[in-house]
């Protein structure tokens, strides 16, 4: 196992699942966080997921442009979920992170949380020459851009301060496809992109996954235990 910074709290144990359903990550984060609750210690989960559509708390249903018989075809799922957020797509080629954390007693701020979540995202492509920045252009809106294309998405649920979903990166040009079937996140004023495209040659998830780790710790202050 490696370890990664160091903190005064038990180390959150990162774990790299590979491609899971959307479901089964929900009970995979519903247990972490009933851990977390306990005081048993925390979690970031890392995955890939199948090809799914989910409707935040903010979701207009209107936002997703294909009709049933198309999502059946393409073997979509729809799914509604309490994150923030309206509709957005996960799917192969796409980094999701879901942190499991405690944020009692020391960093009870949910907008502090997701600006530390935006500047791991814009840490972690800046490791890769790519410089991802929040936007400065649309109120409200917790996600990670490079220029006027979108290339990572934020939404979260707290309950009694733990944290449940999280951040999706596109690190291929895979999930690209898919995002003309949704408004996403509600914004027709803009694109979005992949690391693949900006670099010009393909990432493994897994390998963006462990590049993410180091810059977690230093913005959370929190030792990474990952295998």
């Amino acid at each position: 196992m490696e370890a990664l910074a160091s903190s005064s709290r038990a180390p959150v144990r990162a774990r790299w699942l590979g491609r899971v359903a959307y479901d089964d990550a929900l009970a995979l984060q519903a247990e972490a966080a009933a851990r977390a609750s306990r005081g048993e210690g925390e979690t970031f989960l890392l995955l890939e997921h199948e090809p799914v559509i989910t409707l935040g708390r903010n979701a207009d249903r209107s936002d997703v442009l294909l009709s049933p018989a198309r999502l059946a075809e393409l073997k979509i799922a729809v799914r509604e979920s309490n994150r923030g957020g309206r509709v957005t797509y996960h799917g192969p080629g796409q980094l999701v992170g879901y942190p499991v954390l405690n944020l009692s007693p020391d960093r009870k701020d949910v907008k502090r949380y997701v600006t530390d979540l935006e500047d791991v995202l814009i840490g972690a492509l800046a490791g890769y020459g790519i410089r991802g920045e929040r936007s400065t252009r649309r109120e409200r809106v917790t996600s990670v851009w490079v220029g006027n294309d979108k290339i990572a998405a934020i939404g979260i649920h707290l309950a009694r301060w733990v944290t449940t979903h999280g951040f999706a990166l596109n690190v291929t040009d895979e999930p690209l496809a898919h995002f003309p079937g949704i408004v996403p996140c509600g914004i027709t004023d803009g694109g979005v992109t992949s690391m693949e495209r900006l670099l010009g040659r393909r990432l493994a998830v897994e390998e963006v996954a462990r590049a993410v780790l180091p810059r977690f710790a230093a913005v959370f202050g929190r030792e990474i235990i990952a295998p």
